[in-house]
């Protein structure tokens, strides 16, 4: 169980977007009967607002809604029925969490799915692409 980097989430290969979806479904469940998210990679969720959690599982819906994948937002309702009224920007969003530490994990665990075959070249590639525009923005900004 992973909720992969926020940062990440317009790249995700099919299957980790769909995945990460059944994710925050499943997370959001746990919530709801036991007050927890239970698992040692989801765990860090408690240490936020639950406005965080919803924000970005609706970050993971609308990127899903954007590639005209059919999804139901009840599932994850069903579950999770909070809603917060305070706005979490993408910024605030598990700010600590989604570091550029946790960024390089999640992006070392992709390339290895790549390189044992469970993402393809041109999935790998937008990733790649992603990460040397994110490197170099940031060289730009901090030069």
């Amino acid at each position: 169980m992973r909720l992969w980097h926020k940062d990440l989430i317009p790249v995700l290969p099919r299957l980790q977007l769909l995945s990460l979806w059944r994710e925050c479904c499943c997370v959001a469940k746990s919530i709801s009967l036991y007050n927890t998210p239970n698992h040692i990679l989801v765990n860090k969720i408690i240490d936020y607002p639950l406005s965080h959690f919803e924000a970005y599982s609706m970050w993971v819906y609308r990127e899903m809604q954007n590639r005209g994948y059919k999804v139901n937002k009840n599932n994850f309702f069903k579950w999770f029925p909070y809603i917060d009224k305070q706005v979490i920007t993408y910024q605030e969003m598990f700010s600590d969490w989604h570091s550029d530490r946790y960024l390089t994990q999640c992006y070392y665990n992709l390339q290895e799915k790549h390189d044992c075959g469970g993402i393809s070249d041109e999935e790998w590639q937008q990733i790649e692409k992603f990460i040397q525009l994110r490197d170099i923005k940031r060289d730009i900004y901090w030069t």
